[in-house]
């Protein structure tokens, strides 16, 4: 029963942060709701079933599962983000390692992102 209730406060959190994520730029919506249905599959069916069919959100999801795919547009809109964050940091007053650190995490992310396959329609 407690990890029952886990997977629900995790999927409901999930579910939350994205959909903040789609009111504030920058805060990514589908990678959350990827965790949240990932917690729904463990503690909440429903609420992956809901996610899964979603019409905005469940194709997303959908092809993250089935092909480990991410859209184009998913990550020309990822990449334009990460370079806002990485110009944003580097005017910043940050420290020098943050400088150098943030970027080259968000790089090695967009090397990734950037290798996984596109949805096969």
């Amino acid at each position: 029963m407690i990890r029952v209730v886990a997977w629900r406060l995790l999927a409901v959190f999930c579910v939350a942060l994205g959909m903040i994520g789609v009111v504030i730029p920058g805060l990514p919506t589908v990678p959350f709701l990827l965790v949240a249905a990932w917690a729904g599959t463990r503690g909440w069916p429903r609420l992956e079933a809901w996610l899964l069919n979603h019409p905005k959100y469940g194709p997303s999801i959908r092809d993250w599962r089935e092909q480990g795919a991410v859209s184009r547009r998913a990550k020309c809109a990822a990449s334009t983000m990460m370079l806002f964050s990485i110009v944003l940091i580097s005017l910043s007053g940050a420290h020098n390692s943050v400088k150098i650190a943030v970027p080259v995490f968000l790089c090695g992310t967009l090397l990734w992102l950037w290798r996984r396959p596109e949805p096969k329609k």
